[in-house]
């Protein structure tokens, strides 16, 4: 396939991603219903993950940015990702202008995998989840929320400030593909967040997910259709 045609076939799929990241949205907006009316909505722990949240929010407005230890955590996803699809990364360099890392695999979720995977929440967790092994329950389970929403909120202002600008993992698959993909993974992230933090039941999100996934494509079906037709009918009458 031709670079022409990738590029094309990869603009039609960031099309028909569309219509799920509108029913992503929307499942996660039935996710926050569904907590408040079980009552989990408003708790310790979600005040501690907003507490959190805004906390960086404060320090990204007010204080110097840390774009090295951003850039580290860029570098290093890129090469956990790699290393999980079975290949080797190597070279990592770190500059506030910028880092790279060597990688002998690539695809779109590795390329793409610094904007929806959140590295330092991903690693806290992971240490929590190693405290856990040796000590049970996990100690200042509050102070841990607090931290979760603080890295989460790191990563996504700086995801935003890095979608501004001119990215090569973004032009690589086109920027309708690789916004399409972002936003669909970062938004399921949050949902499935919601179901981990809020005793929300699995099958709940699963049902929600695929009743606005197939709400989302009818409507589109019935959109597209109906100006085919309009379109067609014109062109007949002219």
């Amino acid at each position: 396939m031709g670079p022409e045609m990738k590029k094309f076939s990869l603009f039609l799929i960031g099309m028909l991603l569309l219509p799920l990241c509108v029913a992503m949205t929307q499942t996660a907006g039935d996710m926050l219903r569904h907590a408040d009316q079980a009552g989990s909505l408003f708790s310790w722990e979600t005040g501690a993950l907003a507490l959190g949240y805004g906390a960086w929010l404060v320090c990204w407005f007010c204080l110097p940015q840390p774009i090295k230890v951003y850039i580290l955590g860029h570098e290093l996803t890129h090469a956990l990702w790699a290393i999980a699809f079975g290949g080797k990364a190597k070279n990592l360099k770190v500059k506030a202008s910028g880092g790279s890392v060597n990688v002998t695999k690539s695809n779109v979720l590795i390329t793409l995998a610094p904007y929806f995977f959140p590295f330092y929440t991903l690693l806290l967790i992971g240490v929590s989840l190693v405290v856990r092994l040796f000590v049970t329950p996990l100690p200042y389970p509050l102070v841990w929320l607090f931290f979760v929403g603080f890295t989460w909120s790191f990563h996504f202002t700086f995801t935003i400030q890095s979608l501004w600008t001119h990215q090569p993992d973004i032009h690589e698959y086109g920027r309708l593909f690789s916004y399409s993909v972002i936003y669909l993974l970062n938004v399921a992230g949050i949902a499935l967040w919601m179901v981990c933090s809020m005793s929300i039941p699995v099958h709940v999100l699963g049902s929600a997910w695929l009743l606005r996934t197939r709400d989302a494509y009818e409507l589109t079906g019935v959109f597209v259709y109906d100006h085919v037709k309009q379109s067609i009918h014109w062109v007949r009458k002219q």
